[in-house]
């Protein structure tokens, strides 16, 4: 096996470029765990862990410009001010270890259903950004993840950040797992509220072959939203709490979107009723935190 270690972007591409089976890597909190179980043997690796570019992240038109290595304890501890839903998420992922390793860009090319910053990335409308050779792409993050752990990286080509805005307005993630949700989730669900844009962002895990939106639930919620006029946040917030009923069948929208499977893990009735459950806190917990903006958050990992 061959082992590459670019020391720039510009090298890791040349190397990508010549080596198309390479499989990168950054933590290898993925990679390592199916190479010591013996599920994959790739001809190569690509090491990005000593590429600078990937590692830091920038401020441009208005949208935050994150490297595919930052860790999920940067995204915590740096970022969780302008990204709180990836700081929400991040704060899910395994062990203190796990979470200095792995990375943003790793957990996307895994493209795992679980993967637990898919959600909140769907929700916000991040765009992932490639290189290769042959240039660069920039690819909704709805569209990024094209099967059970596929994705729609070309032979050769390498995820170099993702783009999104600083949280518009609320953010909330929730998980659940197996053991105090530090694992692979059972399900997830996460919500964006966007007062500016009068729009509601939803992303849904480990419960459908790919990472999903629950497009019915934002469409419903967004419509409840403008027609009452509820965006416009009041003078006295309890003039301003949603109705029992419009959660309640938010809850039921983000549910239907959803295709589970029993797996050793939980079953599909299971993840169904977790998701409705998981979609009416979010949405109590985000709804709170918009119409009391100095009353503090709450978050369920």
């Amino acid at each position: 096996m061959d082992f590459l270690q670019p020391r720039s972007l510009a090298e890791a591409v040349e190397t990508a470029g010549r080596y198309p089976d390479a499989v990168p890597i950054a933590g290898g909190t993925d990679v390592m765990v199916e190479m010591n179980f013996g599920w994959s043997r790739p001809p190569a690796l690509l090491d990005l862990a000593r590429v600078p570019e990937l590692a830091g992240w920038e401020t441009a038109d208005g949208l935050l410009r994150v490297g595919a290595g930052v860790s999920y304890t940067t995204l915590i501890t740096k970022l969780g001010g302008a990204l709180p839903g990836l700081a929400m998420a991040s704060r899910t992922v395994g062990s203190p270890q796990i979470r200095n390793r792995g990375t943003l860009g790793g957990n996307l090319g895994s493209a795992s259903p679980a993967g637990d910053t898919l959600p909140v990335l769907l929700a916000s409308g991040a765009v992932v950004e490639t290189a290769s050779a042959h240039g660069s792409r920039r690819i909704p993050a709805g569209d990024f993840c094209t099967g059970v752990k596929q994705n729609a990286l070309r032979p050769g080509e390498l995820i170099a950040a993702v783009l999104l805005r600083p949280a518009p307005g609320p953010q909330q993630f929730c998980k659940v797992g197996t053991r105090n949700a530090m694992v692979i989730a059972v399900a997830s669900f996460a919500v964006e509220l966007d007062p500016a844009r009068r729009r509601v962002g939803t992303g849904i895990g480990s419960a459908a072959p790919t990472p999903r939106r629950a497009a019915a639930a934002e469409e419903f919620l967004a419509g409840v939203l403008t027609e009452r006029g509820l965006w416009e946040r009041p003078a006295e917030p309890a003039h301003a709490e949603l109705n029992g009923a419009i959660v309640h069948r938010f809850g039921e929208l983000a549910a239907a979107a959803a295709a589970p499977i029993d797996d050793v893990r939980g079953t599909a009735a299971y993840r169904t009723h977790a998701l409705a459950v998981m979609a009416r806190r979010a949405l109590r917990w985000a709804w709170h935190d918009y119409i009391r903006p100095d009353g503090g958050s709450s978050a369920c990992e």
